[in-house]
């Protein structure tokens, strides 16, 4: 991963996972322009970087993200030495064009804007003490731009209850409309994020990447599109050295080696 002199969030890679913390624990993680902007270059140098197999969120402190930083929110803040890439909107889209799998590692509050992430990201495990949900209508406002993803994950009637409620929902809750993977207890969070990562970042890089990337590409096309088109994306992942070596180990019964190609 490429240095860069970010301030608003901190990066660490390890066994092929990039974790990505939310770093301004005094504001509950709340983001505003620059750590979006922040949050961009991390995701594109993610991308680009052969080493990133995984990327996992979270927040410093005791919250995930407590939403947008409404103080911020008129203002600029790319922060000094980073030209701005985009804004917020730009961030959900990233999700999108990663290829990568990404882990929302939920340990405390996740509001707004925060609970875009949680809802953009691939897997989400949550703390049992974890709390989520869309507050904005109780201050006049609406989670417009994250109902995009909300909608990609949770079900009509729950989801329209906590939007238009805005009321907070414990991690038990959000696993039963499917807001996260699960819940599981505060003390064991590591060491189910650690398990889900190891997983993910055993499997073929080529077929995660090509995977993802269809994936995306099909969620909204007609059945009669998407399945021409994904009958082409699998004769293409069938010509990678990566579906070779996998097809071959599977016959020689060895753990197959992959080369990400």
């Amino acid at each position: 991963m490429q240095e860069r002199p970010y301030e608003q969030i901190e990066l660490a890679l390890s066994d092929g996972v990039l974790r990505i913390t939310l770093s301004r624990p005094e504001r509950k993680n709340a983001m505003g322009p620059q750590m979006v902007n922040e949050l961009l270059y991390a995701l594109d140098d993610a991308k680009d970087d052969p080493d990133v197999r995984v990327v996992v969120f979270t927040g410093a402190g005791k919250a995930f993200c407590a939403g947008g930083d409404l103080k911020q929110m008129s203002g600029g803040g790319d922060g000094p030495e980073l030209e701005p890439k985009g804004d917020y909107a730009d961030l959900l889209l990233r999700f999108t064009t990663l290829h990568k799998p990404t882990v929302a590692r939920v340990n405390g509050v996740a509001m707004g804007g925060g609970l875009g992430i949680v809802a953009a990201c691939d897997f989400a495990l949550a703390a049992e003490s974890a709390k989520m949900g869309t507050p904005e209508i109780k201050r006049g406002l609406f989670p417009m731009m994250i109902m995009a993803v909300l909608m990609r994950t949770v079900s009509r009637r729950p989801l329209l209850e906590m939007m238009l409620l805005g009321d907070k929902l414990t991690a038990a809750d959000a696993a039963r409309v499917e807001l996260i993977n699960r819940a599981v207890p505060d003390e064991t969070l590591d060491a189910e994020v650690d398990a889900l990562t190891a997983k993910l970042s055993a499997q073929s890089p080529t077929a995660m990447r090509m995977g993802l990337a269809a994936w995306h590409h099909q969620a909204d096309q007609d059945l009669a599109d998407a399945v021409p088109w994904l009958q082409t994306q699998l004769f293409a992942i069938l010509g990678t050295e990566d579906a070779r070596e996998g097809l071959t180990a599977f016959f020689e019964k060895r753990a197959p080696q992959w080369t990400g190609r």
